[in-house]
């Protein structure tokens, strides 16, 4: 027993002092995520965009539909934390377009980042294949802050077309607010 006893103790000896080693992981050159950035100032949240704005937006969103002759899009725009604050179907959008376009919004808010950057930056190779396993992610374009002054109110998101689509009418709704 006191053998058992002592190999057991020293079997936890060894554990506790080689995990050190595995920690320690050495930079790679290739990554650019290994590079740590001097500055980080992300837009900061502000007071949750009202209904009677939200509106606004969408408003703005649906007369670029129209201007271009397009009837197939679901637009939802969301307050600062992702909750939907207003929504609107178009007759011809697609079912899947309804979570879509809030999933867009929501992704765009809680990250304070426009959806393409993620498309962009998931383009860019195995380095960035990190950001399918984050929570609540969309990485396709149409999701767009809304910011009133300097602060993220909100967001809009878009879906229907395209992705070009899609964003050009989201960029549409966020530019009610300018």
């Amino acid at each position: 027993m006191r053998y058992f006893t002592a190999l057991i103790g020293a079997a936890c000896v060894a554990f506790a002092t080689a995990t050190g080693a595995f920690a320690q992981v050495a930079p790679n050159p290739d990554n650019p995520n290994d590079v740590v950035a001097d500055a980080l100032a992300p837009p900061p949240y502000g007071e949750p965009i009202n209904l009677e704005t939200a509106k606004k937006v969408a408003s703005a969103a649906v007369a670029e539909t129209q201007k271009r002759h397009w009837n197939a899009f679901c637009i939802a725009v969301v307050n600062p934390a992702g909750e939907l604050v207003y929504f609107e179907k178009q007759d011809n959008c697609q079912y899947a377009s309804i979570g879509v376009s809030q999933h867009k919004a929501r992704t765009t808010t809680r990250y304070r980042r426009p959806t393409l950057a993620f498309e962009n930056l998931m383009g860019k190779g195995a380095y960035f294949s990190y950001l399918a396993t984050l929570d609540d992610v969309v990485a396709s374009r149409g999701g767009n802050l809304l910011i009133v002054g300097g602060k993220v109110v909100g967001a809009i998101g878009v879906s229907g077309g395209s992705g070009s689509q899609d964003n050009v009418i989201s960029l549409a709704g966020q530019a009610a607010l300018e």
